[in-house]
C-alpha cells in the first residue's frame, strides 16, 4: 500500500489565489509531477520563498515482509517424494499402572491381475501391543507382546456385552515345523463390578524360554472408542474401500450387461 504524506505549507494569501497567479501555479504542479521526491517552491509572489515539503512513504515492504515469512513457513512441510501420496500412521493408547495397550490398524495387501486389476491377498488386522510398567508412567516397550486381531476376532470384540467374555489362541508357527513351540492367548473378561473390562495377553515361548503374562484394565468408556474406532476401520481391513471408489457407474452398467451373473435381479430371474 502506498501512502502520501504532505507537510502543511504557509497558507497562501488572496494575492496568490490572482489570475495572473495561474501559470506558475501550473508550472510548479508539474515540478511536482516530474520529481515527486524533492522539495518545491509554492510562492511566486513571495522574495524570500519557504520551501515546502513533499514525502512519499512507500510500505509495500511490510506486505512483501510478510509474504516472504508466509511463502517460508508454508515450504517448511517438504512435499512426498516420487510423487507419491502421504503416508498417515495412528493409533491409540491406554495406559494404566501395571501396562499400557497400544491399538495400531494395519492395512490390506492387494496383488495386481493380468488384467490391470488388483485382487485382495491378505486381509488387514488391528495390532495390539502391550508392555509392562517400569516405574511410575514408564513402560518398557522392549519386553511388549504382540498380538494380531483379525476382522473376525475384531467382529468378536464389537459384539461383546457388558457381562460377556471371549478368548483367542494364535501359534505364529502354525503349519511350520515350529508349530506348538509359541503359545499366546488373549482373553477379554468383564471386570467384577461391571465397568468395563481386562484384557490379559499371556505368551509362552519355548523358543526363547520365556513365560509372561500382561494384563490392563479398559474401562467401559475406553472399550466403547475401541470399539467406534474398530466398526468404522472394518470395511477398510477388508479392502472394501478400493472398491467403492472403483465403482463408476457407466462401467458398472457394461460389467452388468455383458454378464448377466452380475445383474442386481439375477437371483429373482432364474
Amino acid at each position: 500500500m502506498l501512502q502520501l504524506q504532505f507537510l502543511s505549507s504557509p497558507p497562501l494569501s488572496a494575492q496568490s489565489l490572482n489570475p495572473n497567479s495561474n501559470t506558475n501555479l501550473l508550472s510548479s504542479f508539474s515540478s511536482l509531477k516530474s520529481t515527486q521526491t524533492h522539495a518545491f517552491k509554492l510562492n511566486p509572489l513571495s522574495l524570500t520563498p519557504k520551501p515546502s515539503k513533499f514525502s512519499l512513504k512507500c510500505r509495500q515492504s511490510e506486505y512483501f515482509d510478510q509474504q516472504q515469512r508466509f511463502s517460508n513457513s508454508s515450504s517448511t512441510a517438504s512435499p512426498p517424494a516420487s510423487g507419491l501420496p502421504p503416508r498417515f500412521y495412528v493409533g491409540h493408547s491406554v495406559y494404566k499402572g501395571k501396562a499400557a495397550l497400544t491399538v495400531e490398524p494395519r492395512a490390506p495387501e492387494f496383488v495386481p491381475l493380468d488384467s490391470g486389476a488388483f485382487k485382495i491377498s491378505r486381509e488387514g488386522f488391528v495390532l495390539l501391543q502391550f508392555a509392562p510398567a517400569a516405574g511410575v508412567r514408564q513402560y518398557d516397550w522392549s519386553r511388549k507382546q504382540v498380538f494380531s486381531l483379525s476382522v473376525t476376532e475384531i467382529g468378536a470384540l464389537i459384539s461383546l456385552g457388558a457381562r460377556e467374555s471371549c478368548e483367542f489362541f494364535h501359534d505364529p508357527f502354525k503349519g511350520k515345523s515350529e508349530e506348538g513351540k509359541v503359545r499366546k492367548v488373549l482373553k477379554v473378561e468383564p471386570l467384577p463390578d461391571g465397568s468395563g473390562h481386562f484384557f490379559n495377553l499371556g505368551v509362552q515361548n519355548r523358543l526363547l524360554n520365556l513365560d509372561e503374562n500382561i494384563y490392563i484394565p479398559i474401562t467401559r468408556a475406553e472399550f466403547t472408542v475401541l470399539n467406534s474406532a474398530f466398526s468404522f476401520i472394518l470395511p477398510y481391513l477388508l479392502g472394501w474401500h478400493a472398491f467403492a471408489n472403483s465403482i463408476k457407474p457407466e462401467e458398472a452398467s457394461r460389467v452388468n450387461n455383458a454378464n448377466p451373473r452380475y445383474g442386481g435381479d439375477y437371483e429373482w430371474s432364474r
